[in-house]
């Protein structure tokens, strides 16, 4: 099963949040207004990451006006200074920069204490992380999936899997999560 047949499974069962959410990296998404272009419309969220590059705030707000035409949901991590109207925050570890709260709050979490702050920061949806062995966190030890239902299940929030899923891991997972996360598999 790919992740896109999935995530239209997924959001014909429970239409509000987005079920798969691309991961920015200037490293592993170089073109990223063209990997905007290419998801599925309608179907997918952004979590925007690219802190500390140059021209930051010019590709936020190009960006925006991508995931607005094409009804992706759109996430800023970093600073909040430049972030503009209509785009969430993500938090990392459940902690963010103060500020105004926005609409839409997305955090990641790597274990039970994240998914708590995450809840108590106003979060909507948490990305529980690495589930499987990933590209980005070589050597860092998975939760597998057992581990990652267990701590996903019973924090009161929605709980996507991030690290290391693609369409043959989506099957091991609960039928309940909430979303994945992902870089290499949601790019052309």
């Amino acid at each position: 099963m790919s992740l896109v047949a999935w995530g239209r499974a997924v959001k014909a069962r429970r239409p509000g949040l987005p079920p798969l959410w691309l991961f920015t990296d200037p490293a592993r998404t170089p073109d990223l207004l063209a990997a905007l272009r290419a998801l599925p419309r309608g179907l997918c969220g952004v979590v925007f990451r690219h802190d500390g590059v140059p021209g930051r705030t010019a590709l936020l707000r190009q960006a925006a006006r991508i995931c607005r035409e094409r009804r992706l949901l759109l996430v800023a991590a970093g600073r909040s200074r430049d972030v503009p109207a209509g785009v969430g925050r993500h938090l990392r570890g459940g902690a963010g920069p103060a500020g105004p709260r926005p609409s839409f709050v997305t955090s990641s979490a790597h274990n039970r204490a994240d998914l708590v702050r995450a809840r108590r920061a106003g979060a909507r949806l948490a990305f529980l992380s690495p589930v499987f062995p990933t590209a980005s966190h070589p050597g860092a030890r998975p939760l597998g999936p057992a581990r990652w239902g267990k701590a996903a299940r019973c924090t009161g929030l929605c709980v996507a899997a991030l690290g290391g899923v693609g369409g043959s891991e989506i099957r091991r997972l609960p039928r309940w999560t909430a979303g994945v996360g992902a870089i290499g598999a949601l790019l052309p």
